[in-house]
């Protein structure tokens, strides 16, 4: 795992964002796996700004997010496709026919993370996985104790995960208690994965996830077992290593 240590959170959406352009613009058709959340903010406007300059362009990009809530339709403002459409997609020239999340208001969620993985499949995997990191090791939606072979897959929201999503939300009640999420093995099989921590309050998620045992009760530590992982983290974020 190759570490790269920035002074604080726009530095590091600075460098996140660097290695996106580069791998963007080496690439015929490059598959990029996007994240959302507060952590890939900053990274998302170096993008668009980095557009806006002329210095890529994303018109040959196919792009696959980790998760979706479900019930929620794509037009809500709580959900996943619609912060995506929101802090990146509609001011970049990805087209709209490579832009894929799950679809959280499927009729059939099982046939949905089926089909998920087929379209994945049908794109020869991903090149870049952007990850955050959860406070009780999630990557994805997958929580403490998810198999390290799951598929994309229906998963229980852990209520520390709803909590920390609450902000988002009117109240906890308004969180959704479910999503579809890529499995671990999914993302394992991304050629690269880019993971971005900030803060202190992630500094002992950080040092458990490389000092701790390879274990499904802290699911990111299964990226010890990765061959390309770059984490991007500021100082206070690594701290306690």
């Amino acid at each position: 795992m190759e570490i790269v240590k920035v002074k604080n959170y726009k530095e590091m959406s600075e460098r996140a964002c660097d290695l996106i352009v580069e791998k963007v613009n080496s690439l015929d058709n490059p598959v990029l796996g996007l994240a959302t959340g507060s952590t890939p903010e900053g990274m998302y406007q170096q993008m668009i700004n980095s557009y806006q300059r002329n210095e890529v362009s994303f018109t040959k990009t196919t792009t696959f997010n980790l998760d979706e809530y479900v019930g929620l339709s794509g037009n809500n403002f709580n959900s996943y496709r619609f912060y995506m459409n929101d802090k990146l997609f509609k001011h970049i020239d990805l087209p709209d026919n490579r832009a894929f999340l799950p679809n959280g208001d499927a009729e059939d969620l099982k046939k949905e993370c089926r089909d998920y993985e087929t379209l994945m499949y049908k794109a020869e995997y991903i090149d870049v996985q952007v990850l955050g990191l959860g406070l009780n090791g999630h990557i994805g939606f997958n929580e403490p104790g998810t198999a390290f072979d799951s598929r994309t897959h229906i998963v229980d929201l852990d209520e520390t995960t709803r909590k920390a999503n609450a902000r988002f939300f009117d109240s906890l009640n308004d969180v959704p208690e479910k999503a579809i999420t890529m499995g671990i093995e999914t993302i394992m099989e991304s050629k690269k994965i880019l993971l971005l921590v900030s803060g202190e309050k992630k500094a002992e998620a950080v040092n458990r996830m490389i000092n701790g045992e390879t274990s499904e009760e802290f699911p990111a530590s299964i990226l010890q077992k990765h061959g390309n992982v770059t984490l991007i983290a500021d100082e206070e974020a690594l701290s306690k290593l």
